[in-house]
């Protein structure tokens, strides 16, 4: 591994400091290095706060002149909340610009990289780029297409069982995989389960790390409003707030329980019914919202998975047997009959977390059809 490599790695480090947090903008991580030295760090902490290269900027000072800089997204050239920062490196004197990849946003899209090359900066772009591209998942699928990028997370035991016949599920997986999971939403925007979860499991959607942990938003799918007024997403103290995504079938009487209570009701149109998730996955994106981690529910999975608005799942495998009648499947319905045409996945990874296994894919036909 060289030392380009090495720089970037450690400015991808960075910006994962503030994943979660930064909508509508990226994660960026931004590192100076001169003469074999790093003398500036910074990353993006949040929307309307300076962007990472300023944070570098500020930190090496007058040893910015001269110097190299690793960022693993394309310098911004636009005036936003914050001044471009192309212009801020050339006025620091920057010699090298090293990116990782391009910014896929319009109004940058290679004009940073132009604007520091008219400038007289060298500028050399694709360091650790497939690392850099995964890192803005989430914000590229946004930008693209208005949604938030949707990870579908479940557990199941060894023999594909996701709870026992009389529903319960706690726990599937281990404490590592538990605990990982609270990573994961201390790192997503939003958090979505449907109303059965509630009435089964009445969870918390919380992010239970020690330390700085922080609480997504929490969605809750109920279209006609079951959703009891005792359960914990609407009770408990979050810094987080609770969204309800319900139907014009809601009582009035029971939306304005819950508004007391501080949560939000969106009335989302319905098809058949239901909460129209399309419709929904819209408005969220809307909202700034570009990750989002469906968490419960075989049905909502279910539905979410037909309407082509989940990109990707993350499986736990725990070694357990259940070795009889469990509630099985990680979607309801009634699925395919004949196995071609079953629903690609690519890119899987297999890794071992604690006593369980990870399956992590992509689904291949998302929002394609």
């Amino acid at each position: 591994m060289c030392d380009q490599q090495i720089y970037m790695l450690r400015a991808l480090d960075l910006a994962r400091t503030a994943l979660g947090r930064t909508a509508p903008n990226p994660a960026v991580g931004a590192l100076i290095v001169r003469d074999g030295e790093i003398v500036g760090e910074g990353f993006h902490p949040r929307a309307g706060e300076p962007h990472a290269e300023i944070f570098a900027l500020q930190q090496a000072g007058e040893l910015a002149f001269g110097a190299d800089i690793y960022v693993t997204l394309e310098p911004c050239s636009h005036q936003g909340k914050t001044g471009p920062c192309a212009d801020a490196l050339v006025a620091a004197g920057i010699k090298r610009v090293f990116v990782g990849t391009i910014d896929p946003n319009p109004l940058v899209a290679g004009r940073g990289v132009r604007r520091l090359q008219g400038a007289g900066v060298e500028v050399q772009v694709g360091i650790c780029e497939a690392e850099c591209r995964e890192l803005i998942t989430p914000f590229a699928w946004h930008i693209e297409h208005g949604i938030p990028h949707t990870l579908y997370k479940a557990a199941m035991t060894f023999d594909g069982q996701l709870a026992t016949r009389n529903g319960d599920s706690r726990w599937v997986s281990g404490e590592e995989s538990r605990r990982l999971v609270h990573h994961l939403r201390d790192q997503i925007d939003a958090i979505m389960v449907g109303v059965e979860t509630i009435l089964a499991d009445d969870p918390q959607l919380t992010t239970r790390l020690a330390g700085a942990g922080r609480d997504p938003l929490r969605v809750v799918v109920d279209s006609c409003l079951r959703i009891p007024l005792k359960s914990r997403v609407v009770q408990q103290q979050s810094s987080a707030v609770t969204l309800i995504a319900t139907t014009s079938q809601a009582p009035a009487a029971k939306i304005a329980e819950l508004q007391e209570t501080g949560c939000e009701i969106l009335t989302v149109p319905d098809v058949d019914g239901k909460v129209s998730l399309p419709e929904l996955w819209r408005e969220l994106g809307r909202r700034n919202v570009q990750s989002l981690l469906l968490e419960g529910g075989r049905t909502l999975a279910a539905a979410a998975l037909n309407a082509g608005l989940i990109n990707r799942l993350q499986v736990y495998i725990a070694p357990k047997l259940l070795a009889g009648a469990g509630l099985s499947g990680l979607f309801a319905g009634e699925g395919c009959t004949l196995m071609k045409d079953a629903l690609p996945l690519e890119n899987l990874v297999v890794e071992k977390v604690g006593e369980d296994l990870l399956l992590s894919a992509e689904v291949k036909r998302c929002l394609q059809d």
